[in-house]
């Protein structure tokens, strides 16, 4: 079967999509909606964070538990564009649909639902996109293509944001016309983040190569898919190394998703740093995590991609350690911005190594998988540093969590064999 045409247009393509879904995490899931929810329509900033973090580990679990039912029939169709159109569309009109959530208490079920539905379609658009890398690239240049993606993702979220603070949050007149009554500028964000999400998804659609269609009926595509993932998790032996890197990397994925939840208390609580700080560190911490994600996308292709996940994660460890013990808010700004370097790396690192490890029929398989391994745990890092925080009185100490996590997966990824030659669609055991 002919391998699908890879163009300069589609490589473009594929990493726009990126920096349009990356709108959605910025503004819905992390920054803006998700602060409004809790104050404005819930109506209590503590309980109504509890409720947005429970809802989303309620998404998370339905995500981990369909990704690889969902991946395994996709490998059986053959083509992954018209599941990621589909799920892409979905969490665009669930996203423009937030406008409707106004700051009362009676909306917090309609906003619930309409998270819950965005997120998870969200999450499995991830898995169709991911498994698009070894069509949208050629194998040559999987790393840095997969480094780029990152870096236009990171790139695409803040530009976002900075629209819609300069736009829409800050302004005492927020553009066209909206007004901080009811909430209409905040709300207009969500509208922002589908618009951005749309716009930049099309040219993937229009130019990005798909690979190409098993003719085979959807009726037996989901009998066919259901028996191979049953199988592959019945032979799980088969697939030793892949087993391996998926553990590994569900370690010092925790690590990089606790790193992300509790950052920003750390920040606050040990160093003093106030809102504005905070967000300014989180743009500053953005850009130097899309800089090493672009510029080690090189060093994957030159390297190889578990070289470099190593590299990576031994910059995380030898930057992770001095945040335990600096004395000042400078030295902490300084100390983790050289931290971020290597966020965007790991990241990106990775997914180019699932390519090239996951045999060629099997990549949407593998990248739910993928999205299991990091759902499955992710609970664990929050509440270790919550623990180790509480026993020492110190936050210090339970941010010495995600150095063990970051440790623990590089002593795993010892044990993971290289894909041979760095090529794609390799399967090993």
């Amino acid at each position: 079967m002919a391998e699908p045409s890879k163009t300069t247009r589609g490589i473009i393509g594929w990493c726009l999509f990126d920096s349009g879904m990356s709108a959605f995490n910025t503004l819905i899931i992390t920054f803006v909606f998700s602060v409004y929810f809790a104050r404005g329509i819930y109506g209590d900033a503590t309980a109504g964070s509890v409720v947005w973090a429970d809802t989303l580990a309620l998404a998370g679990l339905v995500t981990a538990l369909l990704s690889p039912v969902f991946g395994s029939i996709s490998d059986r169709v053959g083509r992954r564009k018209p599941w990621l159109a589909v799920f892409s569309t979905i969490t665009i009109l669930a996203s423009a649909l937030l406008w409707f959530a106004e700051p009362d208490a009676a909306f917090v079920p309609t906003a619930l639902a309409l998270v819950v539905i965005a997120n998870i379609c969200f999450e499995f658009s991830n898995v169709f996109y991911n498994a698009m890398l070894p069509t949208a690239a050629p194998r040559r240049f999987l790393g840095r293509v997969s480094g780029w993606g990152w870096a236009a993702g990171y790139i695409g979220g803040l530009l976002c944001l900075a629209i819609a603070l300069v736009g829409f949050i800050q302004p005492a007149d927020p553009w066209f016309g909206l007004s901080k009554e009811n909430g209409e500028n905040v709300r207009a964000t969500a509208i922002l983040a589908a618009i951005w999400y749309a716009a930049l998804a099309l040219p993937l659609f229009l130019f990005a190569p798909d690979a190409p269609s098993r003719n085979v009926p959807f009726r037996g595509a989901v009998c066919d898919g259901l028996a191979k993932l049953w199988q592959t998790l019945r032979q799980v032996r088969r697939y030793g190394n892949l087993v391996r890197f998926l553990l590994a990397s569900m370690l010092y994925r925790d690590g990089l998703a606790t790193l992300f939840i509790v950052g920003g208390l750390y920040a606050a609580g040990t160093f003093g740093m106030t809102e504005t700080d905070i967000l300014l560190f989180a743009i500053g911490l953005n850009v130097t995590a899309a800089l090493g994600a672009f510029v080690f996308g090189f060093f994957d292709d030159r390297l190889g991609s578990k070289r470099t996940v190593m590299m990576s994660l031994i910059g995380l460890i030898g930057f992770g350690t001095p945040l335990l013990f600096v004395p000042d808010q400078l030295w902490f700004v300084i100390v983790a911005l050289g931290l971020g370097l290597f966020v965007g790396p790991a990241q990106a690192a990775s997914r180019t190594f699932l390519s090239r490890l996951a045999p060629a029929d099997m990549q949407a398989e593998m990248f739910g998988l993928y999205a299991l391994s990091g759902k499955a745990t992710v609970f664990l890092g929050p509440f270790l540093f919550a623990r180790m925080t509480e026993s020492f009185d110190s936050q210090r100490a339970g941010v010495a969590v995600i150095v063990v996590f970051f440790a623990l997966g590089a002593l795993m990824l010892l044990t993971v064999r290289d894909a041979p030659n760095g090529e794609a669609g390799t399967s090993q055991v």
